[in-house]
C-alpha cells in the first residue's frame, strides 16, 4: 500500500514540478526583459516557494530552523551538505533575503526550464568541472559580485550529492576562491537532512511522508583562518546537527 501511495503522490508532485518550471520560465523571461533584475529576482523567489512547498503533495514535512544571527550588511557564504536535487529550492527560499547565487555545474545552464534561465541571468557561478581554470574564474567572479552587492553565495563543497547522508570531505577550493574575492564574507553552515532518503532511486518514485530539515547554523568568522580549517569546522557542525 505504501509503495502505491509513493507512486500516486510522486506523480502529483512531478506534475506540479513540471508545471511550475514551465509557468515560471515564462514569468522570468517577461520579468527580466520588461521589468529588470529586481522583478526577475522576485519571480525566482516565488518559483522556489512553489517548488519547495509543492513537496507537501508527497506528504513531506519541512522543518526550517535558524540558529544564526545573519548580518544584513556583509556578504555571506552559505556552505551546505548536499543530499539531493531537492536541497536547492528550500535553501534558496529560506535565504532569499540575502540574494543567493549558487555555485553550479555548467551543464545545468541549458535545457531545464526556469532553472537554466535563472542560473544564466542571476549571476550564478557556472563551473566546468573538467576545466579548473574556468571554474576558478567563475567562482572568483561570483565572489566579487557578492562582495560588491553584500549578497550571498551557496556552495556544496562535497562537489556531488550523497543521498546516504554520509558526507564526503568538503573540498576547500571553491570557498577559498570566494573568500579571496569576498574578504568581508561570513561563512554560514547549513545542515540538510532527509532529502536523500526521499529519493534514493532517483527522481521517481519519491518516498512519501519524508521528514526534511534545513538548519542554518551559527556563522564562522574566516579572518586569519585557512579555508581547510573553516570547512572542517563547518562540516563537523553540520554532522553534529544531522546526528542530533
Amino acid at each position: 500500500m505504501k509503495k502505491i501511495l509513493d507512486y500516486v503522490l510522486s506523480t502529483l508532485y512531478l506534475i506540479h514540478f513540471g508545471l511550475t518550471l514551465l509557468v515560471f520560465h515564462v514569468i522570468q523571461v517577461i520579468a527580466f526583459n520588461v521589468f529588470g533584475k529586481k522583478a526577475h529576482k522576485t519571480a525566482v523567489d516565488w518559483l522556489n516557494f512553489s517548488l519547495t512547498f509543492g513537496l507537501y503533495l508527497t506528504g513531506a514535512s519541512i522543518k526550517l530552523k535558524n540558529l544564526a544571527q545573519l548580518p544584513d550588511n556583509r556578504p555571506i557564504i552559505f556552505v551546505a551538505n548536499h543530499q539531493s536535487s531537492y536541497d536547492i529550492s528550500p535553501v534558496y527560499w529560506y535565504m532569499r533575503k540575502y540574494s543567493p547565487r549558487f555555485v553550479s555545474k555548467i551543464e545545468l545552464a541549458k535545457g531545464v526550464p526556469s532553472i537554466s534561465y535563472n542560473l544564466r541571468k542571476s549571476g550564478a557561478a557556472l563551473i566546468n568541472r573538467k576545466d579548473g581554470k574556468q571554474a576558478i574564474t567563475e567562482i572568483a567572479r561570483l565572489g566579487k559580485l557578492i562582495q560588491d552587492e553584500k549578497a550571498s553565495a551557496i556552495i556544496f563543497p562535497e562537489g556531488t550529492r550523497t543521498a546516504s547522508g554520509d558526507m564526503k570531505p568538503f573540498q576547500p577550493g571553491g570557498v577559498a576562491t570566494l573568500l579571496k574575492r569576498a574578504p568581508d564574507a561570513l561563512v554560514v553552515p547549513v545542515a540538510i537532512n532527509g532529502t536523500g532518503a526521499m529519493n534514493p532511486k532517483g527522481i521517481f518514485p519519491l518516498k512519501s511522508f519524508a521528514r526534511l530539515s534545513f538548519t542554518v547554523l551559527p556563522g564562522i568568522e574566516p579572518a586569519g583562518r585557512k579555508a581547510e580549517e573553516i570547512l572542517n569546522e563547518a562540516q563537523e557542525m553540520i554532522r553534529a546537527s544531522i546526528a542530533g
